[in-house]
């Protein structure tokens, strides 16, 4: 009579080292970081580019972005759009949450912290190009829109198509 095989009496590939092969063989991710972000911090991790042969447009939208007027201390709220073509780097979103949030008690300019955002996303990604637009809302009965760019050196963008512009069909006659 054959004795099955159970978990004491298993030959060399038991159920943990079968879960540790298939492990070991599959892609490789990113190694998470000794202290992963669940705090603000001024700290941006990137990942490699997915399709780095292609340019293609990644948006992240920021809609409650704060910090503090450096001279009077009152809030500034404003809504970020980060539109980039990255090359090697790509930024991951949960450190750029956290990046956004370590703002929310600083005092800084609308125009230095925009400025400042666009360099820290360059230092750490190195992308194509990045347009930073910011939208601060009203203070003082004025808005101020910040915007602010960077192109690789070389890099020329691609042209743009042109697609035949169609009216909106509602299915209705």
């Amino acid at each position: 009579m054959a004795k099955s095989a159970s978990p004491k009496n298993a030959g060399p590939n038991t159920g943990k080292q079968a879960a540790k092969t298939r492990a070991t063989s599959a892609p490789k991710q990113r190694e998470m970081p000794v202290n992963p972000p669940s705090a603000p911090s001024k700290e941006l991790h990137v990942f490699p580019n997915p399709a780095p042969q292609r340019d293609y447009v990644i948006q992240f939208q920021v809609p409650e972005f704060t910090c503090h007027c450096p001279l009077t201390g009152q809030p500034d709220f404003a809504h970020f759009t980060i539109d980039m073509i990255c090359d090697e780097l790509c930024i991951e979103l949960k450190s750029l949450k956290m990046y956004f949030w370590s703002y929310r008690n600083e005092g800084a300019f609308h125009e230095k912290v925009t400025n400042t955002i666009l360099d820290d996303i360059v230092r750490v990604s190195d992308p194509r190009f990045v347009r930073i637009t910011a939208k601060w809302y009203v203070r003082g009965g004025i808005y101020t829109n910040v915007v602010v760019e960077h192109r690789q050196k070389g890099w020329k963008p691609q042209p743009v198509v042109e697609l035949p512009k169609h009216a909106a069909e509602t299915g209705m006659l």
